[in-house]
């Protein structure tokens, strides 16, 4: 069974940072892409950042850029997204999600989500 856990979600003022941290088990092959999406209330979901399993190729939205970084740790299968400078408007359920056959930033290509965690950013 596929499972990504994600976590690191909080509470923070305008201008902190938080780590998130996407932790997957279950899935038989190595290559595959991970991606963070959040979803405020009211909003469509949103794609975040996204990387591949092996590290060599990550996107960002445009939200994200020059703010937000993803890294993968293989021996861990974790992958973290670190939120700098963070905004009001950058709070949102964040979700970890797995495309099996791919990375990129469009949702419904993803197959396997984990549970979400909040990320509040107070002013």
């Amino acid at each position: 069974e596929v499972q990504l856990q994600a976590s690191g979600g909080g509470l923070v003022q305008a201008g902190g940072s938080l780590r998130l941290s996407c932790a997957v088990s279950g899935f038989s092959s190595d290559v595959y892409g991970i991606g963070w999406f959040r979803q405020a209330p009211g909003k469509e979901r949103e794609g975040v950042a996204c990387i591949s399993s092996r590290g060599d190729s990550e996107y960002y939205g445009d939200s994200a850029k020059g703010r937000f970084a993803i890294t993968s740790d293989s021996a861990k299968n974790t992958v973290y997204l670190q939120m700098n400078s963070l905004k009001p408007e950058d709070t949102a359920v964040y979700y970890c999600a797995l495309d099996a056959t791919g990375v990129g930033l469009v949702d419904f290509e993803y197959d396997y989500w984990g549970q979400g965690t909040q990320v509040t950013v107070s002013s």
